[in-house]
């Protein structure tokens, strides 16, 4: 960058080294709630625009760099390395989906299975509608803002309300970095908000995680559907439209979950074996269900379109899951675990002995699939051939 000296020359200042992030002073971040828990930037920070700072920072040759006074660009912060401070690599779990599908039982489980094995484990609830934790939170976002207070304040319902929440969080990440950085070494649990247009269009959440990533922080996306859904051929191919723009939106490592597997029949039968649904196969013969019923057989085109879609970007599959299981639990998290690079190891040099482990525990899906069948599915009482007259 170039900077006017009082000379009328310029000086070249590399940032290279150096990146910008939000600050809470100087960016439009203010609203009518305040800015709460401001803090003062690190010792490793210097705002654009204070001269004596970066003149105490940036040495060019034997003497200091006079620079100018410039406005900061939406309060921009130029965040120097610190000197002989080495990154540390941490790994986590980011778990979305709609409301009601088990995410904050989920981090329950997964937080209690990983101490077990003896992983430090931080739970960082980003929900702020989230009340009663049931599990020990190291980070909660309630502290920075909280969604009753918005209501309150901005006269909005409850949807609009999270949605600024995620707004405010976005534009005081500072905050949030200064909670996770002494938790460095732990394997992080995000618990996110269920308002699935977070997760498919709006821009909040997709910018925090990707801020988390510029902190060597590798997540991955845990994608939480309620199971009974398969029940429904009609509700399946939405679930499967929900996933895959989720995965196309996020831009993660993505894992999808099928929660409450006990609960898979609750609502229903399955028209198929479970690997059906788990592995997304030919989605056509759910369009000749949908057409046996007088009121999706006038929109069979479009589920034609909706089925083609989906088989195009062939992206979208499902691991089934009882949290109240430690087998699921443990398939979940090899999955998850591949995804994120934490089987790996931290380090850059990865043997090749730790990639060639990894691929050998590989589990068959279609072996343990079946296994869950018998599990939690009743036996069907008719034949292969009465099913097949019915189909």
């Amino acid at each position: 960058m170039l900077f006017p000296t009082s000379s009328g020359s310029r000086v070249l200042v590399p940032l290279v080294a150096g990146r910008l992030v939000a600050s809470h002073r100087a960016g439009p971040c203010s609203s009518s709630l305040g800015d709460p828990r401001a803090s003062p930037p690190a010792p490793d920070e210097v705002h654009v625009g204070d001269p004596v700072a970066l003149g105490s920072r940036l040495r060019l040759g034997s003497r200091s760099a006079s620079l100018p006074s410039l406005p900061a660009p939406h309060g921009a912060v130029c965040r120097l390395p610190m000197a002989g401070a080495a990154p540390t690599t941490a790994f986590g779990q980011a778990v979305i989906g709609p409301p009601g599908s088990g995410k904050t039982t989920y981090c329950l489980g997964m937080s209690e299975f990983l101490r077990a094995l003896g992983r430090r484990v931080a739970v960082v609830n980003l929900d702020p509608a989230n009340e009663g934790l049931p599990y020990e939170c190291a980070v909660d976002v309630g502290e920075l803002v909280g969604l009753g207070d918005v209501m309150d304040a901005l006269q909005l319902g409850p949807n609009g309300g999270l949605l600024y929440c995620m707004e405010y969080l976005e534009a005081n990440l500072d905050w949030l970095r200064a909670k996770l950085d002494p938790l460095r070494g732990h394997y992080f649990l995000f618990d996110c908000p269920g308002q699935v247009e977070l997760c498919t269009h709006h821009g909040a959440l997709r910018s925090i995680f990707s801020h988390m990533a510029q902190w060597d922080l590798r997540l991955t996306a845990v994608h939480l559907v309620d199971s009974h859904y398969c029940t429904d051929p009609a509700k399946f191919i939405s679930v499967l439209c929900t996933s895959l723009a989720t995965m196309l939106h996020v831009e993660l490592p993505h894992v999808n979950l099928l929660s409450k597997m006990d609960l898979i029949e609750h609502y229903g039968k399955l028209a198929f074996n479970l690997d059906y649904y788990t592995e997304v196969l030919d989605l056509s013969y759910l369009l000749d269900h949908l057409a046996s019923d007088p009121f999706f057989r006038h929109y069979r085109q479009l589920n034609e379109k909706l089925v083609q879609l989906i088989e195009d970007y062939s992206l979208v599959s499902f691991i089934p899951l009882n949290i109240q299981d430690k087998e699921s639990i443990q398939r979940v998290l090899q999955a998850v675990d591949k995804a994120n690079g934490y089987c790996f190891g931290v380090q850059e040099q990865r043997s090749l002995e730790a990639v060639m482990s990894a691929a050998m525990g590989a589990d068959f899906h279609f072996s343990s699939t079946l296994g869950l069948q018998e599990k939690y599915l009743a036996p069907s009482e008719q034949s292969v051939e009465q099913e097949a007259m019915q189909l």
